[in-house]
């Protein structure tokens, strides 16, 4: 049995990206040609400790299917399996480590979503203020589109990272561009509302970065400062940061990206502005799944909060009825065989995250791979990954 896209399918079956669609992505790496080539990973490399072979079986057949390296994390109760295969840097064939850092992507959405709840919680903020009340003149229609509909995708806003005029410094060459979020969602204004607000679900970026400037506007703090308040710091995430350079500070696994045939092309040093709240963040697997236990369990809002969370909009269902959906800030994945998962996933270029928990975080999965835009073989395998992992068969 498989599961589409890895169990990171988009809840209402649109068959995109959940950080760059899959097109934008191979157009913005088409030029990283030029850039630094490299081999595919010739071995595993096991972690060390008790791991279940047959869970590391299937991380070195995801390898073998092409993927440079992967980190995974199963959390059981208080049992933990760290699992690694592979290469965190191909050039000098690195092994992946359990430690390594990763962009992880689209996980940024459920941090800033955590953080907007929070400030509903101390009354700074409401799930049916509008845009306009923050942001006037920002957005058309946006005095009918509410943080509501920001969170969980059904405002009917573009997605501006598909927009040549946001791609183009990129697609010359200039992979360490700055993006600023106005121009973003300046982009995404010019586009006009795709359906009126609340009517129609359409996964899109430009929500997450009008939810950060929202954010700045309720704090007047930046998006990064409330972050760390509120989240890295009081959790302890210290190998967590959301970062304004290219670069990846610390251990990290480096990105790559097959255009076409191989060889592979690093593209770690990538611009985060293209991502901002939307996908900037840098994490490990540990830290990933100690967010997500906090948050299921109770720790960063209260009882209220976090229901409203979880709760998915009809509208925000996947039509198959399959039981996927988006809630706000947070998927359900309603095809494991085992099962309901609640997390998100991200893709963007060079990296793919994949966290799931059980309803109340007791079972965790955590998947991060150094590479995007799998080949079929290579997808099949992170499906069976993932899914032995999270149903433990």
């Amino acid at each position: 049995m498989s599961i589409n896209k890895a169990a990171g399918i988009d809840p209402r079956a649109t068959g995109t990206s959940h950080s760059i669609r899959r097109v934008a992505v191979v157009a913005v790496l088409a030029i990283a040609l030029t850039g630094v080539l490299v081999g595919v990973a010739r071995g595993a490399t096991p972690a060390t400790g008790t791991v279940t072979p047959a869970l590391q079986q299937a991380a070195d057949e995801l390898v073998a299917a092409g993927v440079p390296g992967v980190v995974l994390l199963v959390r059981d109760g208080d049992q933990r399996i760290r699992i690694t295969s592979g290469y965190g840097n191909l050039a000098k064939e690195t092994p992946m480590r359990v430690k390594d850092r990763f962009r992880v992507a689209s996980l940024t959405k459920t941090f800033v979503a955590t953080v907007v709840l929070q400030l509903v919680g101390e009354r700074k903020l409401a799930l049916g203020d509008t845009v306009e009340r923050w942001l006037p003149g920002r957005i058309p229609n946006g005095d009918a589109i509410s943080v509501r509909q920001l969170l969980n995708h059904t405002s009917g806003i573009y997605d501006a990272v598909e927009d040549p005029e946001i791609l183009a410094p990129y697609l010359a060459g200039d992979l360490t561009h700055f993006t600023a979020p106005d121009e973003v969602v300046n982009v995404a204004a010019a586009h006009g509302p795709l359906f009126p607000p609340g009517s129609n679900w359409s996964y899109s970026n430009t929500n997450y970065f009008v939810l950060g400037m929202i954010v700045e506007a309720a704090t007047g703090n930046t998006i990064g400062s409330e972050l760390r308040r509120r989240i890295f710091r009081p959790l302890g995430l210290g190998h967590t940061t959301f970062p304004s350079s290219p670069r990846i500070a610390g251990h990290h696994a480096h990105g790559y990206f097959l255009f076409g045939e191989p060889p592979l092309v690093d593209v770690t040093v990538f611009s985060p502005s293209l991502f901002w709240a939307g996908g900037a963040i840098v994490s490990t697997a540990a830290d990933s799944a100690h967010f997500y236990r906090a948050l299921l369990r109770g720790r960063l809002l209260g009882p209220d909060l976090l229901e409203a969370m979880l709760t998915i909009d009809p509208v925000a269902m996947d039509p198959s009825g399959s039981g996927s959906g988006f809630a706000l800030g947070l998927q359900k994945e309603g095809r494991f065989p085992c099962g309901e998962a609640w997390g998100h996933t991200g893709e963007l270029p060079g990296y793919e995250a994949y966290a799931w928990n059980s309803r109340n975080g007791d079972r965790q999965v955590v998947a991060l791979i150094n590479t995007s835009g799998l080949s079929e073989p290579a997808r099949q395998a992170l499906n069976n990954l993932l899914i032995m992992a999270y149903c433990g068969s």
